[in-house]
């Protein structure tokens, strides 16, 4: 929705500081958060007008981010369950 942040740590704010852990050790995940964050900002940008795509277009970014989002989710929930094991 407009106005909403769907930044990472508004998304899984259970999981700020294990995001902010992976980020700096694991490359993976850093590169995924990264990816999310690029598609976000252009969703964002989308959103308040500064851009104005085909709606296909916007779509597609919007089907990446949330893609994207259930990859870093599975992490967050895998090494969460690893650590609590």
């Amino acid at each position: 929705m407009i106005g909403e942040s769907h930044d990472l740590f508004h998304e899984f704010p259970e999981y700020r500081e294990r995001i902010a852990e992976l980020k700096t050790a694991d490359a993976n995940f850093a590169m995924l958060y990264d990816r999310y964050h690029n598609v976000n900002d252009q969703v964002e940008r989308i959103e308040l007008q500064i851009e104005t795509p085909s709606d296909m277009y916007t779509e597609t970014l919007k089907k990446q981010r949330l893609h994207l989002k259930d990859e870093i989710y599975a992490i967050l929930r895998r090494t969460r369950v690893r650590e609590h094991a």
